[in-house]
Formats: C-alpha cells, structure tokens, sequence
C-alpha cells in the first residue's frame, strides 16, 4: 500500500499557521515540490467552506503574481489550509512571504476573482467577509517557517 505523506504527520504536534515543504518528487529531471500552507490548527478549527472556496479563489489568482511555477493550489479535505504544487525548488521564506502578502492583500479586497456561473461551479458559495477574518486572524498568529515550532 502506497505511503501517503499527510496522513503520516503527526497533527497532534503541529502547530498552525505554517508553511512546510511536504514533498519533493523528480522523474525525467523534472522537480515538483509541494507546499502545506496549514492556517488553522487540526482537529481544533476548520474554515468554513464558503472562506474555503473564496480563499481557493483568491489564492489561485494572486498567488501566481508573487511567485513563478504555481501548478495548482488546493484546499484540504480537513479544511484546516491547503496543498501547493510548484515546479522546481523554491526557499521556504519565499513561500510564507508570498502567502502573508496575498493574505495583506485578502484583508482589504473589493471582490473575489471567478464568482460567475461560467467560471465557477459553485459561485453561490462564496464569503470574502469570512476569508478576510480568517485572514486577519493567520496574520495576527504569525507563518510559521516550522510546523512544529513557531519560527517566525
């Protein structure tokens, strides 16, 4: 049965928010790295899946103005943050500087990018209130550079 690296961190001993590489793969000389940009302590917090989906939105859009090779950005099952896929290496500070900057940017937004029934499958299922609290709360708390300790 093949190891599925999320489910082998221990969440117990997380400490949100943060910012981890969570994997590396190469084949063919290709580099993707994924990210685990965790906002809220598991099995304590969740967001709501309307801030789910508008931060899914938002994050999709401007994070790819702050840094190159963003392949997708995703929500957890947990609701408790998201994946980022990203081809080659890239510096940890790089990530959580970006992710702090879009959350800055979140905090004083008009609107949310791909709300119409054309662009978006669920586009009644939106709060931009509820992401930019949420916002103001990861920001007030500090990204962590380590999960398990606060390194800010």
């Amino acid at each position: 049965m093949a190891q599925v690296e999320s489910f082998l961190l221990d969440h117990h001993k997380v400490i949100a928010p943060y910012v981890r590489l969570a994997g590396t793969e190469t084949q063919e000389g290709v580099k993707i790295q994924k990210y685990d940009l965790r906002f809220l302590q598991p099995n304590t917090d969740a967001l709501p899946t309307a801030a789910v989906h508008s931060f899914e939105h938002l994050l999709a859009t401007w994070m790819r103005d702050e840094l190159t090779g963003i392949i997708d950005i995703s929500p957890m099952g947990c609701r408790t943050g998201f994946y980022m896929i990203m081809w080659g290496e890239h510096e940890i500070t790089d990530i959580r500087n970006a992710l702090k900057t879009v959350l800055e940017k979140i905090i004083t937004a008009t609107t949310i990018p791909a709300v119409t029934a054309k662009e978006c499958g669920n586009y009644k299922d939106h709060s931009l209130f509820a992401a930019q609290e949420y916002a103001k709360i990861i920001l007030a708390q500090g990204i962590s550079l380590d999960p398990f300790e606060r390194v800010l």
